[in-house]
């Protein structure tokens, strides 16, 4: 059965109320029939990452409820959930057994061990792409004294798998199989652009090698009735790729893109990355990450790019660096802005409106930030106490505080906008990029027996959708 072509909300198990239950209840409340799909971020038992280092896929932290939650959620919306298939938790039962038992272990298959590969020059530390201020190895020590390292790519406590074994796609095949019996429809294939180790490579992204990896994926996902939605950060072009592979891309360029367009009132690159973009993604304008930059590389001219970055700066956190496994402390390029949606467009309640609707007239699937439902601000206490600068954007919601939020006239707005693109027939028909000046974004949709068009001033952050049967028909007009 295909996904619905509806607004999905992007959400965390306990960040909206305590628990399942919880945002089950808030969304059926105060969402209706404006949100058609829910992406839930990791429920699984984890000791780092906030959720993304799972013991296993098999089961629902008991913090958050049960698999009768995760069940009635599935029942009321499309369920997206992450498959996390570049790494596992060190407390794993897998994990935990193979450090006891050593390389003989049944589990040892599963995990790189690094003095198993080739040897690596500083050349080839150079080259690999990692995630944090040091090299992607772990000492580890097994029970009878003897000790290797294993590849970690994130924090010492993710695991990384080992793609050239069987053992690990028996594993994900078994978590794929599982998560779909209990109604998963879309699985987000977190990080997978690291499942590639090949020394004197950059370990990530490695092709065809990687190709291979979600090829197979995705036609376990298919005999189990859902679909893939492949995560990577990096050059657009990747995006294309996976399109072309029967699986759905995310559209990482738009929210730089919908920045500079929105906040230099120039519509020029957002409407040539319109004309190209596949017609299959998911769109997201924000995340449980940060604003991507490597996503926009080529897209936006560099000099554009720096002047998005120096705007949002003063408004943001510190952003997230790229740094190379043979200097720790070496720095490259920024790799993601930390800030809300909201305040990277300095709390505009009418820009905000217009990024939404050029969003949910893009080609694709819409998915909705809980933070950007709700017109969030910056959480700078959170990120403080925590010292996760991506916290900014993470806000724990009381069940009190998240029905005071959702009655701000901004949120109101931004609900009747999603009402409207989860069930008008037009989005089910063919898109069009209309006509328009270079400080304008005009946009329509036309199926057989709908028809909807959106105009957007970017000088003025107007926005007005006419919608009726036919282009031809006396058409409606909706100012935003």
């Amino acid at each position: 059965m295909a996904l619905r072509n509806a607004v999905q909300l992007i959400c965390y198990p306990d960040r909206v109320g305590k628990n399942l239950k919880d945002l089950h209840k808030s969304l059926a409340e105060h969402c209706g029939d404006a949100v058609g799909g829910v992406h839930l971020l990791p429920f699984y038992p984890s000791n780092a990452d906030a959720g993304f280092s799972p013991l296993t896929h098999t089961e629902v932290d008991e913090r958050f409820g049960d698999w009768g939650d995760i069940e009635a959620l599935a029942a009321d919306y499309d369920l997206c959930v992450d498959l996390i298939i570049n790494h596992i938790s060190d407390e794993s039962v897998q994990f935990k057994a193979y450090l006891e038992e050593g390389r003989q272990s049944a589990y040892a298959p599963l995990f790189v061990d690094i003095d198993e590969l080739p040897p690596m020059t500083p050349d080839d530390l150079a080259k690999i792409h990692i995630r944090k201020e040091k090299e992607p190895f772990r000492d580890v020590t097994f029970g009878d004294g003897s000790s290797t390292r294993v590849w970690c790519t994130f924090t010492e406590k993710q695991i990384d798998l080992n793609f050239r074994n069987q053992e690990t796609f028996d594993l994900v095949e078994h978590y794929i199989e599982f998560l779909t019996a209990k109604g998963v429809r879309l699985l987000r294939l977190d990080a997978f652009g690291y499942t590639t180790k090949k020394v004197g490579s950059s370990c990530f992204l490695v092709e065809p090698d990687v190709y291979r990896i979600l090829d197979w994926v995705r036609q376990t996902a298919e005999k189990n009735g859902a679909e893939c939605l492949p995560e990577v950060h990096d050059h657009w072009s990747y995006q294309f790729a996976l399109s072309r592979r029967g699986m759905r891309p995310y559209s990482f360029a738009l929210p730089p893109l919908m920045l500079y367009s929105l906040l230099d009132a120039n519509s020029v690159y957002l409407k040539n990355w319109l004309r190209m973009c596949p017609d299959n993604m998911v769109t997201v304008l924000d995340t449980h990450d940060g604003i991507c930059i490597p996503d926009v590389e080529d897209v936006l001219p560099d000099d554009k790019i720096r002047v998005l970055i120096d705007n949002i700066d003063a408004r943001s956190a510190d952003p997230i660096l790229r740094r190379s496994a043979a200097n720790i402390h070496s720095v490259g390029a920024i790799y993601q802005l930390t800030c809300t949606f909201y305040d990277a467009l300095m709390r505009n309640d009418d820009a905000y409106i217009a990024a939404r609707a050029i969003q949910f007239f893009t080609p694709g699937i819409p998915q909705v930030y809980y933070v950007g439902l709700l017109a969030g601000c910056n959480d700078e206490a959170l990120m403080e106490s925590t010292g996760e600068l991506r916290d900014i954007n993470r806000h724990y919601y009381s069940l009190e505080e998240f029905a005071d939020a959702v009655e701000q006239p901004v949120v109101q707005r931004l609900l009747a906008l999603m009402r409207f693109r989860s069930n008008f027939a037009a989005f089910n028909g063919q898109f069009e990029l209309q006509h328009s000046n270079d400080s304008n974004v005009a946009m329509a949709w036309e199926s057989a027996d709908a028809y909807c068009e959106l105009f957007v001033d970017l000088n003025f952050n107007t926005s007005s959708i006419r919608f009726g049967e036919s282009a031809d028909a006396q058409l409606s007009e909706w100012r935003l």
